[in-house]
């Protein structure tokens, strides 16, 4: 029988971790020195074993000691130099900044962009799009002082806001923030790069008219929906072209009152757009006085794709279930979530067989210690398969 083409010198998880170059790591601890005074488990090994909780979808500490231990010999493939016990890891997650991490993240975002982008968008309107939103991940303990209304009997449950920013062309965060759930999303707005060759969509929640000034004086232009107690004065009604597909009901020029210190007008542009798919009407304001109502409608339409990122990351990796008890700690597990969501990213943008997230995901943790080629055995699964079949049809002839 010929041999099979799939097996390989590296398990799935050495691949996975073959992505990260150690320059990336290096760079990162050097500018947060993060590994000042330890002697043992530093932020390389922190890091491969937070991933591998990720990838394994652990739900504790103890969990991801305990299938590290019981790995011992076996992880010379991705340099591991020392396995944690629940008690270092615990202590790690507290004590080593959580900001060497976001850097890393941040480098390899760098490194992949080339396989991430899509500039189809950018060519149809020439400015980059970006997306602001946030999500809220609940949370039972006294972290990121915890919000909500705390029962007579039970535990306090409040949660922490994760604020990102991707461009619409990358599908993957670009910035992340972190507030306790009771924060406004209006106050991340200053957040946001003053440039011309941008425009931001956000929701509703995020409504400021101080910031909305800020960004039109500075030309950076913004799509979002208008709030349905906003008060304001229609200024001018523009024609409406007669195109019943364009789903455009109203284009109006209207003008608001900046609740600043010389109450200032800002005028913004409002249309009512009306989704055919959803079945429902929308209004949107913006200051894209030049461009077609309907395709405004359709940037804003793009913020979709943020909505699809967060169930993804809640989908497959391990966001329902925090391994710390502090807020270090959560920043860190949330961060190693996104490294490892860019990871299967990049795998996926590489492949030409076409698979779902979930399923890459799937096989991932099914497999992570089986030494499979990746990307081998992912562009054509049923390869070896066949080749059995067939030598085994051809056994039968004798």
């Amino acid at each position: 029988m010929s041999k099979s083409t799939i097996f390989f010198g590296t398990s799935v998880f050495g691949q996975l971790i073959s992505l990260i170059e150690d320059n990336i790591i290096v760079k990162s601890t050097q500018k947060y020195n993060s590994d000042r005074y330890i002697k043992y488990f530093k932020t390389k090994d922190h890091l491969i074993s937070m991933l591998f909780c990720a990838f394994a979808k652990c739900t504790s500490l103890r969990e991801v000691s305990g299938a590290m231990l019981g790995l011992s010999g076996k992880t010379k493939h991705f340099k591991l130099d020392h396995i944690p016990y629940r008690s270092t890891l615990s202590d790690a997650n507290k004590r080593r900044d959580a900001e060497v991490f976001h850097e890393i993240y941040k480098l390899l975002l760098k490194q992949y962009r080339y396989l991430l982008s899509d500039s189809r968008i950018k060519d149809v309107i020439n400015k980059q799009v970006e997306i602001f939103d946030s999500t809220t991940i609940g949370l039972f303990q006294d972290i990121m002082k915890c919000v909500g209304r705390k029962p007579k009997n039970g535990k306090h449950k409040g949660g922490i806001k994760v604020h990102t920013i991707i461009n619409v062309d990358e599908i993957v965060p670009k910035m992340i923030w972190f507030t306790n759930a009771s924060t406004n999303d209006h106050v991340l707005l200053n957040k946001l790069r003053l440039d011309s060759n941008t425009i931001y969509v956000f929701d509703k929640g995020y409504n400021d008219y101080k910031v909305f000034k800020l960004l039109d004086d500075n030309k950076t232009c913004f799509v979002t929906r208008i709030k349905n107690n906003a008060v304001y004065q229609t200024v001018k009604n523009h024609k409406i072209e007669d195109n019943i597909h364009s789903g455009v009901l109203e284009d109006t020029i209207i003008e608001l009152t900046v609740n600043n210190e010389s109450n200032s007008k800002l005028r913004l542009r409002k249309i009512k757009f009306y989704d055919r798919v959803l079945k429902r009407e929308f209004e949107f304001i913006s200051n894209l006085f030049e461009m077609r109502a309907d395709l405004v409608a359709a940037i804003y339409k793009t913020r979709w794709q943020i909505e699809l990122l967060f169930k993804q990351l809640k989908q497959n990796f391990p966001l329902k279930y925090f391994i710390g008890d502090n807020e270090n700690a959560i920043k860190i597990q949330i961060y190693c979530v996104l490294i490892a969501n860019l990871l299967m990213v990049v795998i996926q943008k590489q492949l030409k067989r076409k698979w779902s997230f979930s399923n890459l995901v799937s096989f991932c943790k099914i497999h992570l210690f089986n030494y499979i080629h990746l990307m081998r055995f992912l562009e054509n699964p049923d390869k070896d398969w066949l080749k059995t079949r067939q030598n085994l049809e051809q056994l039968t002839l004798f």
